[in-house]
């Protein structure tokens, strides 16, 4: 085994395999990949088990004996809900992923993979971050909380490798977007706002869309189905203590990213930005020079995949109007 990647892949074919968090954006996408794992896939709702109390976590992991845990469940959000919601956003996470973890533990679960964020780097990280450095200089404020909630995690399975010697691994993904992202108004990522924003701009026939921020600062996008793609791939080769990250390889400005979106959308106007309003960090480019060495990289073309989120999110729009 060479820096944790394995040499003979970890077999999913029958496995019983739970995805915690399977109706989220990246949950969901993820049990469509698994689909053609042949493995037993396993999912509970919220409604169904509250991941925040530990002993309904550890007693329905106990009950029903997964083989592989992944841990897409998390409470997220974009600056506005992280700035606001910070207790939320550290209290929820923290307790989520430490009720899940130790509980697989105690059930001697084979393999679990846990899903981070590129936030927990640091602010002023040198570009193209790579996983080595985590915890090397302070975070950003806007969204400290929910970092420090994710750092929390990665420790926790490396803690657990190391005292327990349990193959629990973590994932880095970059800026993540796709179907089944959150579309509302205080809670969306900058994909979902943005795209909410300028479709409602165009069915108003507004001549302006106002955006937070100067548009200066860089971000790395990541279709969902790459990401499920790479999830799958990390746990049947990887083994390692150190976190891997998952990116697209590529940035662009969110000047860029609003141009695109508009023209996605079909917005025409004017497009301006609110420097007043805060930018977060500057750049957040992953080195994720490790998986595509190991055989891994993603496929789908930026315009592509956004051009799916729409389509998805009026879908969802129509939906809602032959319902009321």
């Amino acid at each position: 085994m060479v820096d944790g990647w394995l040499e003979a892949p970890y077999d999913l074919s029958g496995k019983r395999v739970w995805v915690a968090g399977h109706g989220g954006m990246v949950g969901a996408a993820l049990v469509a990949w698994l689909q053609s794992e042949n493995c037993e896939i396993f999912m509970v709702s919220r409604e169904g088990l509250d991941l925040r109390d530990q002993a309904a976590t550890r007693a329905w992991i106990a009950h029903n004996r997964p083989d592989v845990i992944v841990i897409a469940a998390a409470k997220v959000g974009g600056i506005l809900a992280n700035s606001t919601y910070p207790a939320d956003f550290l209290y929820d996470n923290m307790m989520i992923e430490a009720n899940i973890i130790h509980a697989a533990h105690e059930a001697s679960v084979e393999k679990l993979l846990f899903l981070g964020s590129s936030c927990i780097y640091p602010k002023e990280a040198a570009q193209p971050i790579g996983e080595d450095a985590l915890l090397t200089g302070a975070l950003e404020p806007t969204n400290e909380a929910y970092a420090v909630a994710k750092i929390a995690g990665v420790k926790l399975c490396q803690a657990y490798r190391e005292q327990y010697g349990r193959d629990f691994i973590s994932a880095m993904p970059c800026n993540l977007y796709g179907p089944g992202d959150t579309f509302d108004e205080q809670g969306s990522h900058v994909i979902p706002a943005l795209m909410m924003k300028a479709h409602a701009a165009k069915e108003a026939g507004a001549d302006v869309l106002e955006v937070w921020g100067s548009g200066a600062p860089l971000r790395e996008f990541l279709y969902v189905d790459d990401l499920a793609d790479a999830l799958v791939f990390l746990l049947k080769n990887y083994s390692g203590a150190m976190p891997v990250n998952i990116g697209a390889g590529e940035d662009m400005s969110i000047r860029e990213l609003a141009e695109i979106v508009s023209e996605t959308v079909g917005f025409t106007g004017y497009i301006a930005f609110d420097s007043s309003k805060p930018d977060g960090t500057h750049r957040k480019l992953m080195d994720s020079s490790r998986i595509r060495n190991a055989g891994w990289k993603a496929k789908t073309a930026f315009r592509e995949g956004l051009s799916q989120t729409y389509q998805w999110y009026c879908e969802q729009i129509q939906a809602i109007k032959k319902k009321a």
